[in-house]
């Protein structure tokens, strides 16, 4: 808890430092500006950002060149990013799991909320709970009460433990007392084989990636993860509406390397504000269950802290903090 009230402090400073005056973005940008992406191209990280950079690139007057970074949970692209100068040409487009839920759970050799900047909000997503068809339970409030009637026969395939699919699952069980075992899986194509032919009861994991097993009838939906109900899957309820206070969103957001100076931050993110805003760049983003959530990079920071805080909790509760 030390370690969350002294970056609660740092938070606060880089607060100030957003809003103070300057004048480095007089001439930002002059050249182009790279986006690192610390994970392969294709994942929804890398979607996202080149999504959002010809916006970007437009109202910046300079081309948006993305750079996949991929390994160690994001740790090789942020660590790429973190060492880069702090001047508005390195960007890296960060994602809730590495940068809170990882560096609480592995021993990494920086300490990304000292070495980068929150810069803008992109979207949040959510995720989904599914079974087979045949599974007795087809609501939430029917899975938490059929997991108390047979404790230990619920299992859950996930992408590992302490990812943020697991994490979302002891949430649940913290508010619920949902009973279930979670089993870790290194990718979905396995957890898919594997509920399929049940070995798992359930999955949880992206929106996007589920919802055309439940459009053509091969899964059910128990309900999603966000706070509101996805707006072309309205019949599926949240966590929420049964579990009082249950929400698990992730985000994706733009961060810069501690130091950029603040008006030149305001730049990037007035920029990548725009770029979400732009009505066919919301009609893609709602294909891919992504909800825009722009604001202001101390918005940003403080939803920052507010993860770490929650997951943080979590985290140390199940004993997964700094694994080794």
């Amino acid at each position: 808890m030390n370690k969350l009230f002294a970056w609660a402090g740092t938070l606060v400073s880089l607060t100030l430092a957003i809003v103070a005056p300057a004048s480095h973005a007089a001439g930002y940008p002059d050249h182009p500006i790279r986006i690192i992406v610390p994970y392969p191209p294709g994942d929804l990280a890398d979607v996202i950002t080149r999504l959002l950079g010809n916006g970007m690139a437009q109202e910046l007057g300079q081309s948006i060149v993305v750079e996949n970074h991929p390994g160690a949970s994001g740790l090789i692209g942020l660590q790429a990013a973190s060492r880069a100068e702090p001047d508005g040409y390195t960007l890296v487009m960060g994602q809730m799991g590495a940068v809170v839920v990882a560096p609480l759970t592995n021993d990494w050799p920086i300490d990304v909320r000292k070495s980068l900047t929150p810069v803008a909000l992109a979207y949040t997503n959510y995720m989904m709970l599914v079974a087979k068809p045949d599974f007795p339970a087809r609501t939430l409030p029917e899975l938490i009460a059929y997991s108390k009637e047979h404790p230990g026969r619920v299992r859950v395939g996930t992408n590992g433990e302490g990812g943020f699919p697991h994490l979302s699952m002891e949430l649940l069980k913290e508010k619920t007392g949902f009973d279930f075992t979670n089993i870790p899986y290194k990718g979905s194509t396995q957890i898919m084989s594997d509920l399929m032919s049940g070995r798992v009861e359930l999955t949880v994991f992206g929106y996007s990636g589920l919802y055309p097993y439940v459009q053509d009838g091969r899964l059910i939906a128990l309900g999603v993860t966000g706070r509101d109900r996805a707006p072309n899957a309205p019949n599926i309820p949240t966590f929420g509406e049964s579990v009082p206070g249950y929400e698990a969103l992730g985000w994706f957001g733009l961060f810069a390397p501690a130091g950029t100076p603040a008006d030149v931050v305001g730049r990037i993110n007035k920029a990548l504000n725009k770029a979400v805003s732009d009505p066919q760049v919301q009609v893609q983003a709602q294909r891919l269950g992504l909800d825009p959530a722009t604001g202001t990079p101390a918005q940003f920071a403080r939803i920052w802290q507010d993860d770490y805080a929650k997951w943080g909790g979590t985290i140390s509760h199940l004993g997964l903090d700094k694994k080794k």
